[in-house]
């Protein structure tokens, strides 16, 4: 089972604006960071989801691009690329592309994936001899391993990391401090599919998740205490994952596609390989559950990663 999150998800963030004029997508003022193969490569993305204008920020062709993250102030990006030495490493850029340093630099298998900024401190999934998480300073100082584990996300404040944990029968939504410690899992059932991918809400007290609901994947929110049922958010009877809140707390951005091709090899493979139009289109979503619906200026940009935006 691929619970590590080593596939290529689209990122897009949403960022703050003001209040969307009324008969638009909801999302005017707002921009969307987007991993895509656009341009034959896989390539970030800063894209306007409303008139669908985008420029390319990572301009590095023959290597992979993925998983763009902003930092808090929105001034700098986070991602992961194998442009150096052929491994997945985590890098830092201004937010125009330019400035690029990388922060780790691991060779041979390590992979960096999935990172999460928070403060001056970047959280990432670093999988090695085994998936593990991993907490480095922007600056490429301080690199520390947090334990086992998938997919971590710093919470607004930096204090806590959610984050994809191993139990019986598949994977769930675990919470821990920011250096490791205090462990703990908030959502007591077993996801057998993995792609849970815990994201957190502006203000810290909501976690939305990716879950089993029949043979979909669902958005589910819970209470980060984990004190009350979950909540299942999308009723698409598809594939939605990843997540992730928009800055002012009015939208969640995600992927929508229809099959979980990661679990196997071969189908993962031919789908990346063809890179079908609109295979995961981006779609929004109000945390109440309503107003579902697809970014037509992303509806057939074939990019897989997850949706972030600020």
């Amino acid at each position: 089972m691929r619970t590590h999150g080593l596939m290529i998800l689209l990122t897009v963030l949403l960022l703050p604006s003001a209040v969307p004029a009324e008969g638009g997508d909801g999302l005017e003022g707002r921009h969307l960071l987007v991993t895509s193969v656009r341009t034959g490569h896989t390539e970030i993305f800063d894209v306007d989801p409303a008139s669908g204008d985008a420029r390319n920020i990572t301009r590095s062709r023959d290597c992979e691009n993925r998983y763009p993250c902003w930092s808090p102030d929105g001034q700098q990006i986070a991602f992961t690329s194998n442009r150096e030495s052929g491994t997945y490493n985590l890098f830092v850029c201004d937010a125009d592309g330019s400035n690029v340093r990388a922060i780790t630099h691991e060779r041979g298998t390590g992979v960096a994936y999935m990172p999460s900024w928070s403060g001056n401190r970047i959280v990432f999934g670093f999988h090695r001899a085994q998936p593990e998480m991993a907490s480095i300073r922007p600056d490429g100082s301080g690199l520390t391993i947090l334990g086992r584990g998938h997919d971590p996300c710093l919470s607004p404040d930096g204090a806590k990391i959610a984050y994809t944990g191993e139990v019986p029968g598949g994977v769930s939504v675990f919470v821990m401090d920011a250096d490791g410690a205090n462990k703990r899992q908030v959502v007591h059932e077993a996801n057998p599919w993995g792609a849970i991918f815990p994201s957190w809400s502006p203000d810290g007290a909501t976690i939305v998740y990716s879950f089993k609901a029949g043979e979909a994947l669902e958005l589910f929110l819970t209470d980060t205490a984990g004190q009350r049922p979950p909540r299942q958010l999308t009723h698409l009877n598809q594939v939605c994952t990843p997540a992730a809140f928009s800055p002012d707390g009015k939208w969640i951005s995600f992927r929508c596609t229809d099959e979980m091709y990661w679990r196997s090899q071969e189908r993962m493979e031919k789908v990346y390989a063809e890179k079908p139009g609109d295979k995961r289109p981006v779609w929004v979503i109000h945390p109440d559950g309503t107003d579902a619906h697809v970014i037509e200026a992303l509806h057939y940009q074939c990019s897989m990663e997850l949706p972030r935006c600020r």
